[in-house]
Formats: structure tokens, C-alpha cells, sequence
């Protein structure tokens, strides 16, 4: 029964470390993943870098090329931002409101 109550913080520590660093991250992987492959052409969205651009072509090999300012560039999936490109189009459907 002592050996148990020795390991018990121990214990404690992974479980709270599951709850607040593993799960969520692990979520996070997902919901980024399911972005990446609900994206189309023609959706407006941010590299991980902070460039702005639209998609004109999706490969099957994971990449797409985004129509810049700058001109045409070619972009693995996984270099576009999820979060920047939520907030981007958040943003157009408020002004057009």
C-alpha cells in the first residue's frame, strides 16, 4: 500500500500533464488538419509567415499555388496559417455587413 502512495503524485503529474499539454495539442493537430483539407480554390488565406493570398490551384502532392500581390507562389498545405486565415475572413464578413 506505501509503494502505491509513493507512485501516486507521479501519477498525478502525467495525468495533469495529459489534461494540459497532450490533449490540446493533439486537438489542435486535428482541427489544423481538417483545415487543410476542407480548403478550395479560391479561398483567401495567410501563410504561416504572414503572406496574404488566394488559392488558384490545390496538387494532390500537398501543395498549392497562391495568387500574391508579388505574383504566383507555390505553398506546401501545412504553410497555411489556420488561425490567421479564420481571422482574415472573419474580418471580410464583418465589413461586409
Amino acid at each position: 500500500m506505501e509503494q502505491i502512495q509513493g507512485f501516486l503524485p507521479i501519477i498525478l503529474l502525467f495525468f495533469v500533464m495529459y489534461l494540459f499539454l497532450i490533449r490540446p495539442q493533439m486537438k489542435k493537430q486535428k482541427q489544423e488538419k481538417k483545415f487543410a483539407s476542407e480548403i478550395k480554390t479560391g479561398d483567401k488565406v495567410v501563410t504561416k509567415s504572414g503572406l496574404h493570398g488566394k488559392i488558384l490551384n490545390l496538387n494532390d502532392d500537398g501543395t498549392c499555388v497562391l495568387e500574391t500581390m508579388a505574383g504566383k507562389m507555390k505553398f506546401e498545405r501545412s504553410a497555411l496559417s489556420m488561425e490567421m486565415s479564420a481571422k482574415l475572413n472573419t474580418n471580410k464578413l464583418i465589413e461586409k455587413k
